[in-house]
């Protein structure tokens, strides 16, 4: 079991830039020569969630390097999928391109929204993308009536796998529509069709009633997902009832066996601390010798991204 060393926050929006106004999260760490490039996505004047990198140094992550403050791609033309938002969740090498797959947003008229699965393409290492479509590599179907999204996606030799977050309800709870979602498979050959199996690997349960955003790795032929759970019910305002971090462990990448208790990180301990309230939408990677933890805290991005050392 590892036990996670909080370090402290990365970065946060000061408020100044309307492109970069608020929050960031989300954050996707991909190592560099000398240090670590981070995406994320950050909410404009407007509230628009936009998407976007900073790099930082090898040995000390809140040392910002470069902060790229232009948006990496624009929002979608009005009325399609990603015209009011873009996040990015995972990006990907292969064959000397860089496979972006991000969340597009839509507000929605009974419900608050509607994601889709994008992705963007990088000839450049990563510093320019273009969408691949105007249009969503995926979404709801016949299978899935309601929205997927927060793709987390390994290349392993030829075959591309996908885990990603797929709705199963809406509930009307206090007056409010909230969604409730869990963890699915999926698989690919190209990295841009894609198969669904219709394989839960992360279910909801009486504590876990939402599974958010999973991050995947594979150690010794073992594959461990950490993700972020919730109840349906005052989330947004109660401390134990917001996300924290959770964890499973699986041989196949399929067949999943949870172990929340074994996440090695909890909620920040006094008020005042920028991960109190919750701990979400969690990357680990490798970086170096160590394993790092970027995370999200309070307010879904509000308070920033910051990070976190295994021991």
């Amino acid at each position: 079991m590892i036990h996670w060393k909080k370090k402290g926050l990365i970065f946060c929006p000061d408020g100044t830039s309307d492109l970069m106004h608020s929050h960031a999260a989300i954050p996707f760490g991909m190592p560099t020569r000398d240090g670590l490039r981070i995406y994320f996505s950050a909410r404009n004047k407007a509230g628009r969630s936009l998407p976007f990198y900073l790099d930082t140094d090898g040995t000390d992550l809140q040392q910002i390097r470069y902060l790229h403050a232009d948006p990496l791609l624009p929002l979608g033309d009005l009325g399609t999928f990603d015209d009011a938002g873009i996040m990015p969740s995972c990006v990907v090498s292969s064959e000397g391109l860089q496979f972006m797959y991000y969340i597009g947003w839509n507000p929605q008229v009974t419900v608050s929204y509607r994601l889709s699965i994008g992705l963007a393409i990088s000839s450049d290492g990563g510093h320019c993308f273009k969408k691949y479509a105007a249009a969503p590599i995926s979404d709801r179907s016949l299978e899935e009536p309601f929205f997927n999204t927060a793709p987390y996606v390994l290349k392993e030799g030829s075959l591309w796998r996908m885990w990603y977050i797929s709705t199963t309800a809406w509930h009307i709870i206090d007056g409010y529509p909230e969604p409730q979602y869990h963890v699915k498979y999926a698989e690919s050959d190209d990295g841009i069709h894609w198969r669904k199996t219709g394989t839960v690997c992360i279910d909801y349960d009486a504590t876990a009633e939402a599974i958010g955003r999973p991050s995947v790795l594979k150690e010794n032929g073992l594959y461990k997902m950490y993700y972020s759970y919730r109840r349906l019910r005052g989330y947004r305002t109660e401390r134990h009832a917001g996300y924290q971090i959770g964890y499973a462990e699986s041989a196949d990448g399929i067949s999943w066996q949870q172990k929340n208790h074994e996440a090695g990180i909890q909620l920040g301990e006094n008020a005042q601390d920028w991960d109190y309230q919750m701990m979400e939408y969690c990357h680990v990677l490798p970086l170096g010798s160590n394993q790092l933890m970027l995370y999200n805290g309070n307010g879904f991005g509000k308070t920033g991204f910051g990070y976190a050392i295994g021991e």
